[in-house]
């Protein structure tokens, strides 16, 4: 069989076109083909691009740069209200809610030891969240911090 190798490979025949030759590197000083530039620099210097802008948030009540945060937590539990909004965890499931999303957080007692906290969003849905506090003493004092946090968030909005 003419054009097949020994193994049935195609082996190069009468027809096949030979491999074209890599062009020769042009002379030093010679000029180079239009659309090319000169090679690129050796990457030894030091990265001096200026860093990205680093995005602005928008002023007004959206924003609370720096504001205080509570955190109460238990074994499967946790509440968490900072600058971001109110965070709740439910057995290993976080849900978040953002303050412009948040129309108000209620908060009241359970029995002697329980923290409840809601969160009731603009469009009226609900979520709530109950942290043991484990005795009398700690729930007061989580109602001492808490007050002051959701003040600072939700002063001056409206209701």
């Amino acid at each position: 069989m003419a054009g097949t190798g020994q193994y049935g490979d195609a082996a190069p025949g009468p027809y096949s076109p030979p491999p074209p030759a890599p062009p020769p590197p042009p002379a030093q000083g010679a000029p180079l083909p239009q659309g090319f530039g000169p090679p690129p620099p050796p990457y030894a210097g030091p990265y001096t691009a200026a860093p990205p802008p680093v995005p602005q948030q928008p002023a007004g009540p959206a924003s609370f740069d720096g504001g205080p945060d509570f955190l109460a937590a238990d074994r499967h539990n946790a509440v968490v209200v900072d600058s971001e909004g109110v965070s709740f965890e439910r057995g290993g499931r976080t849900a978040d809610f953002a303050w412009g999303h948040i129309q108000s957080v209620p908060y009241t007692g359970r029995g002697d030891t329980v923290l409840m906290v809601a969160v009731v969003l603009t469009d009226g849905r609900f979520f709530e969240c109950a942290v043991d506090a484990r005795s009398r003493g700690r729930l007061q004092q989580w109602f001492a911090e808490l007050a002051p946090v959701i003040g600072y968030y939700t002063a001056g909005r409206p209701r």
